[in-house]
């Protein structure tokens, strides 16, 4: 079976920055729903229209078409009292950028440094502003359910809801 417009796709893959340094060897395949339902970077999709089980490619993705450019103004910093304790580097929040009404959709921010009393996050991609090379090997190909097709995502045996991961809610200023 070739990769076309609502077939599940799972591409194993390598990603490099622009000058070849290794950014991430997955051990977790990329799995999603072919056929412009965002499941994927586009032009990842792209290139890999027509491939079957087997086929290998490797692209450049600019900044624009992959996590786009790193904006400084998604930088916060914020009273370490505001956060729950335990508090580390990495933890992921969820919150409304300053400025926005409650109506806006909410923005994953990770917190990237604690000094004293303040906590810096960012809400940029960590990827932001890198263009990247992805070497991508197709594993598996099939029909799309039913659905799969309805939901816009593939469905897995752990993961019926498609919802994914769960994030701390808090307000960000």
């Amino acid at each position: 079976m070739i990769i076309a417009k609502n077939t599940v796709v799972t591409v194993h893959y390598t990603l490099f920055d622009a000058q070849n340094n290794l950014l991430e060897e997955n051990g977790e395949p990329i799995v999603y729903l072919h056929g412009g339902y965002e499941s994927t970077l586009p032009s990842i999709e792209q290139a890999l229209e027509g491939k079957k089980v087997g086929d290998s490619v490797t692209i450049q993705v600019e900044p624009e078409d992959a996590f786009g450019e790193y904006d400084a103004d998604l930088v916060k910093i914020e009273a370490r009292d505001r956060f729950p304790t335990p508090l580390e580097v990495g933890m992921q929040f969820e919150g409304v950028p300053e400025g926005e009404d409650d109506d806006e959709e909410a923005m994953i921010y990770v917190v990237t440094d604690i000094v004293d009393d303040k906590v810096i996050l960012d809400g940029n991609h960590p990827l932001a502003g890198m263009a990247l090379r992805f070497a991508l090997r197709v594993s598996e190909v099939r029909g799309a359910t039913k659905e799969e097709i309805d939901d816009e995502y593939p469905h897995f045996e752990d993961d019926q809801d498609g919802e994914g991961g769960e994030y701390r809610v808090i307000p960000i200023q």
